[in-house]
């Protein structure tokens, strides 16, 4: 949305993709490979262009490829960087409390 900062619209947008979209932490943890960098790295690279298809990087069904503007493109791109970002934070932690349970005899 226009006259948002930056930041406040990646905000915006990745609670969007969780409250309209469905794209919680939990469906999140099931792309482990890359895929939600690869896609922010596609709308950030294609920004503004509105491919009919989708870049060959593009990780998931070509239905799921919506550009638009190129500030909503980035935007866009800004909130599956964070959603990654916090895939990545929760993976590392349950890694860890794996470890801690495990040292303590504890099933994790």
């Amino acid at each position: 949305m226009r006259g948002q900062t930056g930041i406040d619209a990646i905000a915006a947008e990745r609670r969007r993709q969780i409250d309209e979209e469905g794209f919680t932490p939990e469906i999140d943890a099931m792309y482990a490979h890359g895929q939600i960098g690869y896609a922010a790295s596609c709308y950030a690279r294609y920004a503004g262009l509105r491919m009919h298809h989708p870049p060959k990087e593009w990780p998931w069904f070509s239905t799921r490829w919506k550009p638009k503007s190129r500030r909503e493109d980035l935007v866009r791109a800004g909130a599956l960087i964070a959603a990654e970002i916090d895939r990545l934070d929760r993976a590392e932690l349950e890694k860890a409390r794996a470890i801690i349970a495990k040292a303590e005899g504890r099933q994790p």
